[in-house]
């Protein structure tokens, strides 16, 4: 099947982008890119309708900002299904980057506030782009990114949230 017109070239253009979102919201880089392309999927199904009147990227943020909650939504049910062995858990790193310090920190939200704090400060879009993107209301956005980095704070410590956002 051939991709629509104007398809390849959105891809091309935003891809990486895209991917980037995908990353912050899901954590890791293999959910990442398998959230990508499902969200690529359904917006490459449903291009005609997308791109006629009004830029897509948003609509694809949406979808990949979705499908990474649904998907930590399915894997929290896992985690409560018991198994005969715990599972193996990394050790801890004795000197961690700053990076990974916030990706923990990341890991550590809940999906919908993770989704808030990356629409909002990774991809530095307003409360009401966020607003839009998500679903909600600009209140909603302003509650939940209160609420993600009064967390985040306790977990990594005042000091690194003030640094980071310096």
């Amino acid at each position: 099947m051939r991709p629509p017109d104007g398809f390849a070239e959105f891809v091309a253009a935003r891809g990486t982008s895209l991917l980037r979102t995908a990353y912050l919201t899901c954590g890791a880089s293999d959910d990442a890119e398998d959230v990508l392309q499902a969200a690529l999927e359904r917006a490459c199904r449903s291009w005609h309708r997308v791109h006629k009147d009004a830029d897509p990227e948003p609509y694809v943020r949406r979808i990949i900002v979705n499908l990474a909650i649904s998907r930590a939504r399915r894997r929290a049910l896992l985690r409560i299904i018991p198994t005969h062995s715990p599972p193996e858990t990394p050790a801890p790193a004795a000197d961690v980057e700053l990076r990974q310090v916030l990706m923990d920190g990341l890991r550590a939200l809940p999906p919908r506030q993770r989704a808030v704090v990356v629409l909002r400060f990774w991809e530095d879009m307003t409360e009401a782009q966020t607003a839009k993107v998500l679903g909600c209301s600009v209140g909603t956005v302003k509650s939940q990114t209160a609420k993600a980095l009064v967390r985040l704070r306790r977990l990594l410590g005042a000091e690194v949230i003030d640094d980071v956002r310096a």
